[in-house]
């Protein structure tokens, strides 16, 4: 069973939350640690996902509707947690009034963002040396 939950990165799931993106993003996709880790943590809204209880997905919401940092550790990819994660972010940007969402999607997340509602804008862009292009849905 899995669910997603609130989490908070000065409280207990700090620990949860870096060890994940850690995983995911420095160590498989080699992205340095003082990018991913960039001081927005604290003003975020953090989810995790649990999976009986052991947390295997995060992701944050920015008060301006920008989600980011969503990661799910390899062995529990391809399960639908991830849009889970980004539909619970989506739901805390509107509580948050946000009339928009957007973020950043790695060109090959293109399509599961697309599936989501989510619509590509501008230019490719790298970020952390990976292809990227700017996403957005109207909530």
């Amino acid at each position: 069973m899995s669910e997603v939950v609130k989490a908070r990165f000065d409280g207990k799931d700090k620990d949860a939350i870096c060890a994940i993106r850690e995983s995911v993003f420095i160590n498989e996709q080699h992205v340095p640690p003082e990018l991913e880790f960039d001081g927005l943590d604290e003003a975020a809204v953090q989810v995790l996902v649990l999976v009986e209880g052991l947390p295997v997905g995060t992701g944050r919401v920015l008060e301006d509707g920008h989600i980011g940092r969503i990661a799910i550790m390899k062995a529990f990819r391809g399960q639908g947690l991830g849009a889970r994660v980004v539909l619970s972010l989506i739901d805390e940007a509107a509580k948050a009034g946000c009339q928009r969402v957007y973020l950043g999607a790695q060109i090959q997340a293109v399509e599961f963002y697309q599936k989501l509602g989510f619509a590509p804008y501008g230019e490719e862009f790298m970020d952390a040396g990976i292809p990227h292009i700017h996403m957005e849905k109207m909530i």
